[in-house]
């Protein structure tokens, strides 16, 4: 089973620079809608094995790439097609809407 990739200010460029759609949920241990939202994330990361990119960025641990993309609220999940944002989400939301905006970019 896939498992979402782990995302640090180091391998941040390494990790968008591929040709799929990247998934990026920026989370933080201590935050109660990120942990509704956590599951779903792993669940993506198995769906789109081989489609897309999921990865988990921990903004406690990696403060320049959330400082880079502006992330103030957490939940926030930033989609990347070609290395640039291409969608946005905050805050938690159904699994369906998270699949729609990967779908969105596999097209």
């Amino acid at each position: 089973m896939a498992k979402p990739v782990e995302i640090t200010d180091q391998n941040f460029n390494e990790v968008l620079d591929t040709d799929q759609p990247v998934l990026v949920d920026f989370w933080a241990e201590w935050c109660g809608p990120c942990k509704m939202i956590g599951p779903l994330v792993e669940e993506l990361a198995s769906d789109y094995d081989g489609k897309a990119v999921i990865g988990k960025v921990d903004v406690d641990v990696n403060p320049e790439v959330s400082a880079k993309f502006g992330i103030r609220s957490i939940p926030t999940l930033l989609v990347f097609k070609n290395g640039e944002v291409v969608d946005k989400q905050i805050g938690a939301v159904p699994k369906t809407v998270l699949s729609q905006k990967i779908e969105a970019q596999l097209a």
